[in-house]
């Protein structure tokens, strides 16, 4: 007897976990999404970067297992006939800071080496050194990811976990949520807008920002909004050789891509202004983030912006960080939500871990531990997401994560 998953989401998040569970849990996965070409998708609309410059160790530790399988991505999903690409550079973080930063910097630096995260602290003449093209005039430390971060093509590899997913039997539907049907401390079965209802053993909510909306219908209050941020597109004559994701001390950030550049900035809180996602707010580059651009790299004061896009960052308001596992009050109700800008990187981890609590917490009466799962789980070892238990919730023990960018 199989087990019968339904994940509302189908964004990079959603398809991670339904490829986990259908290719190494033998589970019979449906997905449900209400917008087929992932317009409004978070993961669709991400930056797409990686990194291990957190403040808290499961954030590192997610990250460096999903940097670890974005390396061997072909040989994990790749399909016959088709290989995956995702276009992965390992270029690195910096974080900047002025004096007034410099001890969030090294006390961050020290959780990171202690995780087994390769990031070197630099003074300014070490950075002048190592970027002669930044200006540090201003500054007094420089923390710098020598391998494991970076970026990568995100809406490839959500499509690829999709892709993935089907080969191993998930099926995947375009429809809305309309309500739940419940039994005692069990989701029952999904019913859509349209009508349709699909049973299931095991509820996994992975609807990004509207996740919280979703859990209402069952009585549980997750704290998870969404929260819009710009990406802007620009190209400079300026040549930053060796060019890592920077973040400057102002809050914004920028990088290569392509022949060209990005950059944004942190998400607003409390703006009454901002712009809804189909807008871009370009004052935001014009007044803020051009001039920070050309204060901190000279040569960017000649650029010319190509385009923006706007996009979600799921914000957890709770502590800034992920919500993975068993909803309270619930037997077979889970979620992954909440990563506040880090969703897209540790979606393989998260998805792989997720699964596999899915289905120990559902395994009684069901065959999921093939052969297969097995010598997989022996090969690769999912990662310990315990500590982003939604439990916390109820306790108001917030695991604060202060490095979001």
């Amino acid at each position: 007897m199989q087990l019968q998953v339904v994940i509302v989401g189908g964004g990079v998040m959603g398809a991670a976990t339904a490829c986990f569970l259908a290719r190494d849990h033998n589970a019979a996965v449906t997905v449900i999404e209400r917008d087929p070409l992932y317009l409004r998708a978070s993961s669709s609309l991400s930056a797409s970067s990686i990194r291990q410059q957190f403040s808290q160790p499961v954030n590192i530790a997610l990250s460096a297992w999903s940097m670890d399988f974005l390396r061997r991505i072909d040989e994990e999903l790749a399909v016959p006939g088709q290989s995956v690409q995702i276009s992965l550079v390992e270029s690195g973080y910096l974080f900047l800071a002025t004096a007034g930063g410099e001890a969030t910097l090294r006390q961050r630096q020290a959780t990171q080496q202690a995780s087994g995260a390769d990031v070197l602290l630099l003074d300014p003449e070490a950075m002048r050194l190592k970027f002669p093209w930044l200006n540090a005039d201003d500054l007094a430390l420089g923390s710098w990811g020598r391998q494991g971060e970076g970026w990568f093509d995100g809406p490839a590899l959500a499509a690829a976990f999709r892709r993935k997913a089907r080969h191993c039997g998930a099926r995947f539907v375009t429809a809305d949520v309309q309500h739940f049907q419940t039994q005692g401390d069990r989701v029952r079965a999904v019913k859509s807008v349209c009508g349709q209802t699909l049973e299931a053993d095991a509820l996994v909510i992975c609807a990004g920002a509207w996740s919280g909306q979703l859990s209402m219908k069952l009585g549980v209050d997750l704290p998870v909004v969404p929260r819009k941020r710009d990406v802007f597109v620009f190209d400079s004559p300026a040549r930053l050789v060796d060019c890592p994701l920077v973040i400057d001390p102002s809050g914004l950030w920028f990088r290569p891509e392509g022949s060209g550049y990005i950059c944004g900035a942190p998400p607003r809180f409390g703006d009454p202004d901002e712009p809804p996602l189909h807008e871009v707010d370009l004052s935001c580059f014009e007044e803020s983030l051009w001039p920070a651009l050309a204060r901190r790299i000279p040569e960017f004061a000649a650029l010319r912006l190509r385009s923006a896009w706007a996009g979600y960052y799921e914000m957890n308001l709770f502590d800034q960080n992920g919500l993975v596992g068993r909803l309270p009050g619930w037997s077979n109700l889970y979620t992954a939500c909440g990563f506040s800008g880090h969703g897209m990187q540790q979606a393989p981890a998260v998805g792989c871990a997720l699964a596999e609590l899915v289905a120990a917490g559902q395994a009684e009466g069901f065959s999921v531990a093939s052969a297969a799962t097995r010598s997989f789980l022996d090969r690769e070892r999912a990662p310990n997401v315990l500590a982003l238990d939604p439990a916390r919730l109820a306790s108001k023990q917030p695991l604060f994560e202060s490095a979001v960018i």
